[in-house]
């Protein structure tokens, strides 16, 4: 199959961009390996090098089987009569949009999502287990993860974390921010007077360590998460997930591998009980169901699903 996927960040995405850009990023080598012709538009190819197998494009050649078009607004319409899908990483609302304006080759990255805007097409995001450190043994701080700046963390529920280390009296380590010296200064701020200690931006190895060595991921957000990227990397590490019950956490979790928590005393309940979550099965789980190559032949899946969809006279949108 001959696949576009383009992006509107710059390469790679995990130095550059963010968690969706990553798993495009993902997504687009996994593919490659499982035999498709992969070509890939970015915004800029940075000072790296494409995986064997994907060729960099700057634009749609037209003999493509299927487009994955992700640089323009989901409100946009790509002038092709080509099939096309986009990935949606987010609710519509928190982009401004209805969700009355889904449509119908709109893929989610959970069925939460999915079918928050009535529909049933959905990949679950995928990561490379290579990226992360399995370790049965664990340390005695918490964690905590937000891609971004101190008002990005509050909507992750920062709050609820400090609150949740200083009740357990186990520390918790803070990785997040825009590298601001402003917002730096915010969050060292919190740690004080907090059973707390802001590490910054974790990335590659770095990044890889800390989930590992955590005793849990506090994962509280408050947004209507549309997947959770950390939850996904903290299980792979085999490092369980104390998480709010928002967005698709529920789903996440439905098989193990941590807690979803309603209230504070849920929350102290899932703390008392992680000595029940064995390292071991959130490895499994992990594997199971949030590996890249998973994540790839499920969008092939659809891409599949598209194809056949316009083919049978369906519009392209």
């Amino acid at each position: 199959m001959r696949i576009y996927i383009s992006s509107g960040h710059k390469y790679p995405g995990w130095r550059y961009g963010l968690a969706s850009h990553v798993v495009l990023d993902r997504l687009a080598r996994g593919l490659s390996e499982i035999g498709h012709e992969v070509r890939y538009q970015l915004r800029d190819l940075g000072d790296g090098r494409l995986p064997e197998g994907i060729e960099p494009v700057r634009a749609i050649r037209g003999d493509e089987d299927i487009l994955h078009i992700n640089h323009i607004d989901a409100s946009e319409t790509p002038e092709t009569r080509l099939p096309w899908v986009r990935s949606i990483h987010s609710d519509l609302l928190d982009q401004g949009l209805p969700r009355e304006r889904s449509r119908p080759n709109f893929i989610f990255v959970s069925r939460t999502m999915a079918h928050l805007h009535r529909s049933d097409r959905f990949v679950l995001n995928g990561l490379d287990p290579a990226d992360f450190i399995y370790s049965e043994v664990k340390g005695h701080c918490f964690l905590f993860v937000a891609c971004g700046g101190i008002g990005w963390a509050h909507q992750k529920g920062l709050e609820i974390a400090l609150r949740v280390a200083n009740q357990s009296g186990i520390t918790l380590l803070i990785a997040s921010g825009s590298g601001a010296p402003s917002d730096k200064a915010a969050f060292e701020a919190l740690c004080r007077g907090n059973n707390a200690v802001y590490v910054g931006k974790i990335h590659g190895e770095r990044k890889a360590k800390f989930f590992t060595a955590a005793r849990a991921l506090l994962f509280p957000t408050q947004m209507n998460e549309a997947f959770g990227l950390p939850v996904a990397e903290a299980l792979m590490s085999g490092t369980p997930v104390i998480a709010s019950n928002n967005g698709a956490m529920s789903e996440l979790l439905e098989l193990g591998g941590g807690f979803v928590c309603a209230n504070e005393s849920d929350y102290m309940n899932a703390v008392a009980n992680l000595w029940r979550i064995k390292p071991a099965d959130c490895r499994r789980l992990a594997l199971e169901r949030f590996h890249y190559l998973a994540m790839a032949r499920n969008y092939v899946r659809e891409y599949q699903r598209e194809i056949g969809r316009v083919s049978s006279g369906g519009p392209a949108h």
